[in-house]
């Protein structure tokens, strides 16, 4: 009868036949071998020319030109020779509000084509070389802190005149401000610039066209990239609030910890209370409907009448809408209710499994703190990444140019970005023809190797990376499952679980299996990369993209979408396998394949139920604490004897987005290895069903309560019972 009933379950089929009894198994396989030794070997070679790349990337690359900024001498502003002059001050701004002029095909970034010096302090005032000064002595007209350094104005030859012409002091000065390193204009004092400015030789007229010539050019970058400032003020408030921050985040912790460990015993009332919830929700909806429905009788008004429109609310007072929508309502509350009733037995189970994962845990807690492991392994990740990144970015050597802008001489046009130059050794007597020539930062050279496959350095940079990041989190999900089945394979709980079954999950990982999660990682990691190249396509053809073009890129991204859901259901399921029995991956991914197909009800009902649970979990935490933190840092909860105050926060949301993205975080990764157990579970339950049938010889490894819901029983412990 045993027999017979296993067949039912579990019926030959086009996925594979049931596993056999093994009277060796007794959990996790001790006795394996190495596998995919291919994608191993592939996987290491990555790493050893990621490593490779970071290195020339550090050895070509300067960060500093992200950093800092760099004068026309092509030092930097900040560090070196000039640590103690951080800003960079432009002699003609107006030469960067230009937006239409000859270089704009050679400039890039923040460089303009004027004289660019190191400065301590950003000018804050109105000053310009009237046409009266031009008689006097440089040092008498000039602040000669804001000249070239190689200028004294004490012992040199030169006239005001020739300065002026040659930029080696800025002739106007107005109010600015730092951002990121460099003084652009203060774009609310220019309100106050004096009538000295008109009629100036090298400004407009009129003063006012001489404020709109520098609000139209700097205004948007002040108003859009003022992040220094704004980076100061977040930076005090997380000084001031940090503490608060740490314990929302270990209240967030100790919630999720409380609500993992209450599944244990609650787990069927919030089941059912999230089943019949959905239900009631259901059942007000087609109320609701019947009563618009009956609301809206009389209005003659149909949806043909009223045709297509943008106006969705003149849908809603037709009655033909609100009939389409109870139909619909109720069919799908009858669907629900029929599957409520014919698959009962396998909501039981699910809620016995989940029950059963809290147990596991309860005996494993250090399960719960691999989520950290993780995390630091995708930190180090993502931060060679961007590391690496960035000095590729920066790699190469400069180039300078010569650039004489707003000059009409003959001399200056033919010169004009045409010219490479050394700003160390450049002198503007060096082209009479031209006294306003100066030597400007321009780019990086392209012309040498490195610098010319630097983008397929950056590909590989990127496809590195994602292979990493899916390769840690494919050891995380295996060290767990490795871990869970241990528990689950014990005949006597919890005396016969192994020792360290987590450092043993993860010990069997790396030395047996790191290609056959290196395999599973590449799969995704192409998927991934072939999201991002279809993006990518979709980024450069917008503009040019007919509706048709865009409906099939729209399903393309649709498609790879399910795709990559599909390969990582997949890969987590290939490595529960893979932890288990020790096998390759594609072995794995079939076994465990055919093993969810033939018992294809149990598992949607069992995702879902546990999706429900998770998600509510997840809105618990992140909510709860999310409006603790809300009424705290807002003032509207005041703690008697606290020297924290909401009042002196610049922008109190940022410590409560900081807690409630760290809460989710958090709730992730308890949740996450929950998850895992209950997929893990699950396996080998099913295994478990297929491999025993309860007698002597083949017990079942499953909880009491799972064979009581399943109407079974191990016939040893009848006899056992029967002694007593």
């Amino acid at each position: 009868m045993a027999k017979k009933t296993q067949e039912e379950e579990n019926p030959n089929s086009e996925y594979g036949q049931p596993a056999q009894f093994d009277h060796n198994f007794k959990g996790p396989v001790k006795n394996r071998g190495c596998t995919d030794i291919i994608c191993c070997i592939l996987f290491l070679l990555v790493i050893i020319g990621y490593i490779v790349v970071g290195v020339l990337a550090w050895i070509y690359g300067d960060p500093r030109d992200v950093l800092y900024a760099r004068n026309s001498t092509g030092w930097f502003c900040g560090v070196g020779p000039n640590k103690d002059l951080p800003n960079l001050l432009y002699f003609d701004i107006l030469k960067c509000a230009v937006s239409v002029n000859v270089m704009a095909s050679v400039l890039n970034g923040f460089q303009c084509p004027t004289t660019q010096v190191c400065v301590k302090e950003c000018p804050s005032d109105f000053w310009v070389v009237q046409i009266k000064s031009y008689t006097e002595k440089p040092a008498a007209v000039f602040n000669s802190s804001l000249c070239v350094p190689s200028l004294n104005l004490d012992t040199t030859s030169l006239s005001v005149s020739q300065i002026v012409q040659q930029e080696l002091c800025p002739f106007m000065r107005i109010p600015t401000t730092p951002v990121l390193g460099r003084c652009f204009p203060d774009i609310a004092a220019l309100g106050n610039i004096p009538s000295d400015f008109a009629n100036v030789p090298g400004l407009p007229a009129s003063v006012n066209d001489t404020v709109a010539l520098i609000k139209n050019g700097t205004g948007g970058i002040i108003n859009s990239f003022n992040a220094k400032d704004i980076a100061t003020r977040i930076f005090a408030d997380f000084a001031s609030s940090w503490p608060w921050i740490i314990l929302g985040l270990v209240i967030a912790m100790l919630v999720s910890l409380l609500f993992l460990l209450l599944l244990r015993f609650t787990a069927p009332v919030m089941v059912w209370v999230l089943i019949f919830g959905v239900l009631a929700a259901g059942a007000y909806g087609i109320w609701h409907c019947a009563w618009e429905y009956k609301n809206y009788k009389q209005n003659s008004a149909t949806i043909t009448t009223i045709g297509f429109t943008t106006n969705f609310q003149s849908y809603l007072e037709v009655q033909e809408t609100w009939l389409a929508f109870l139909i619909i309502l109720c069919i799908v509350e009858g669907i629900l209710l029929l599957t409520l009733i014919f698959l009962r037995t396998r909501i039981l189970i699910a809620i016995a499994l989940i029950q059963e994962s809290s147990k596991a845990i309860s005996y494993m807690m250090s399960t719960l703190l691999y989520p950290v492991v993780t995390f630091v392994l995708l930190v180090v990740c993502v931060a060679y990444w961007g590391a690496t990144a960035l000095y590729l970015a920066t790699s190469g050597s400069p180039t300078y140019k010569v650039v004489a802008l707003n000059s009409t001489t003959s001399g200056c046009s033919s010169i004009n970005g045409t010219k490479n130059c050394d700003p160390l050794n450049f002198t503007s007597s060096d082209y009479p023809n031209c006294p306003s020539a100066s030597c400007i930062f321009i780019n990086y050279d392209s012309t040498d190797p490195f610098r010319k496959n630097l983008q397929y350095l950056h590909i590989y940079n990127v496809v590195a990376f994602l292979w990493c990041v899916n390769f840690v989190i494919a050891l995380g999900q295996c060290t767990l499952a490795g871990a869970f089945a241990s528990y689950y394979w014990a005949f006597e709980k919890p005396s016969d679980i192994p020792m360290f079954p987590l450092f043993g999950g993860f010990i069997r990982s790396l030395r047996y299996h790191l290609g056959s999660l290196a395999f599973g990682a590449l799969i995704l990691t192409l998927v991934q990369i072939m999201r991002l190249i279809l993006e990518y396509i979709d980024q450069k053809t917008r503009g040019s993209q007919n509706g048709c073009a865009r409906f099939i890129i729209c399903c393309l991204k649709c498609c790879l979408w399910c795709l990559e859901k599909f390969i990582k259901f997949i890969n987590r399921n290939a490595y529960i396998m893979i932890a288990i029995y020790g096998k390759n991956f594609c072995v794995s991914a079939k076994n465990a394949f055919q093993l969810l197909m033939r018992n294809v009800i149990r598992v949607v009902v069992l995702d879902k139920v546990t999706d429900l649970l998770l998600f509510f979990g997840k809105l618990m935490v992140v909510g709860g604490v999310g409006v603790l933190s809300f009424f705290f840092f807002s003032g509207r909860i005041k703690l008697p004897g606290s020297s924290f105050r909401s009042e002196n926060l610049n922008y109190y949301w940022m410590p409560i987005i900081t807690v409630a993205l760290g809460s989710y975080l958090i709730a992730h990764g308890f949740f996450s290895v929950y998850n895992m157990c209950v997929d893990t579970l699950f396996l080998c339950f099913l295994e478990d069903l297929e491999r025993n049938d309860g007698s002597a010889e083949k017990p079942y490894f499953m909880s009491k309560g799972l064979m009581k819901i399943l109407n079974k029983s191990n016939k040893i412990q009848k006899k056992q019972k029967a002694k007593d």
